[in-house]
């Protein structure tokens, strides 16, 4: 079996700034690649910037002014896809010659979506999955993918595919992923508590998968000067603290996890483990019980308006 050599990156978005964050996309692109790194998976929200610690001025039952205009913001801080930086994301996977994965926040009309996109070592945009259950007040800024988008993709380097931040709690969701035969399991987040890890260690043992997570280190200067966070405006205070990982079908640690600082992680990863894991458990294989339970998935696309030329508007 082949030997992949995967890495994760942690590192702060300029949050809001698309264009801006490219740079730093290529700059832990480049260390990847000086690595000889084949994938390179980002954090959750890396592109559009993930907004901790601040409420959008929603209240039950009331909304205010301030905070449609944070809205606002980052609305017009999101991409659409595909469009011009998607555009250079594939250039970069192109130039580096490496797989690409990373979390970013996709436009689609009013509406945002904490989106995974996939690229190839040729540039190609390969996909992208949005995010099936935003968690808690991420309700209210983003809103919510259908199992259209809930693909792995078959790669040279081997199945890939992402689970996004507490999409990774959904027992369910982890199943249609294992019944995909995910190899490369990513998971983008923004999760920094050391509970984080032993989550990742369960995937991947329950999956018989590796797992790659990548968490942001951010700091509150990597926000515009007039975010007013409730953790304060310290430009020092972090805000999401790290805590990457890579972790191999026996739940091994090979890297990480990190916490403290941006940097980037790297793993050589036997893919001939996950035939061996598999040897005494496989979840939607010979350690599965169809006879008392089944899972179906609905991959259709849920367009909320449909033209069918039988007589409705233009």
């Amino acid at each position: 079996m082949s030997v992949v050599r995967a890495a994760v990156v942690q590192d702060a978005s300029v949050a809001f700034d698309p264009v801006a964050t490219l740079d730093r996309v290529a700059a832990r692109m480049a260390e990847a690649a000086r690595a000889r790194a084949e994938l390179v998976v980002f954090p959750e929200a890396f592109i559009g910037g993930y907004p901790k610690g601040i409420d959008f001025g929603a209240r039950v039952g009331m909304r205010s002014d301030p905070g449609r205009e944070e809205f606002e913001r980052y609305w017009r801080g999101a991409i659409e896809v595909p469009g011009p930086v998607t555009e250079r994301l594939g250039e970069l996977a192109g130039e580096f010659g490496t797989y690409l994965v990373i979390g970013t926040i996709e436009r689609d009309g009013g509406t945002l979506y904490c989106t995974v996109l996939y690229f190839s070592s040729e540039g190609a945009l390969l996909g992208r999955h949005r995010k099936v259950m935003p968690t808690a007040m991420e309700r209210i800024i983003w809103g919510f993918g259908d199992g259209s988008t809930l693909q792995v993709l078959d790669t040279p380097l081997g199945k890939l595919g992402a689970v996004i931040c507490w999409e990774n709690y959904m027992p369910l969701l982890r199943t249609a992923m294992y019944a995909q035969g995910i190899e490369l399991y990513c998971a983008p987040t923004v999760d920094d508590r050391e509970l984080w890890t032993s989550s990742m260690r369960h995937s991947a043992r329950e999956g018989r998968c590796f797992v790659l997570s990548a968490c942001q280190f951010a700091r509150r200067k990597d926000y515009p000067a007039d975010y007013h966070p409730i953790q304060g405006d310290d430009p020092e205070t972090v805000l999401i603290r790290g805590g990457s990982s890579i972790i191999d079908p026996m739940g091994t640690v090979l890297a990480g996890p990190s916490y403290g600082e941006a940097g980037v992680l790297v793993a050589d990863l036997d893919l001939g483990l996950i035939p061996r894991g598999k040897y005494d458990f496989d979840p939607v294989g010979h350690y599965a019980r169809p006879d008392l339970f089944s899972l179906r998935v609905n991959t259709a696309v849920q367009a909320p308006v449909r033209f069918d030329g039988t007589g409705g508007p233009p």
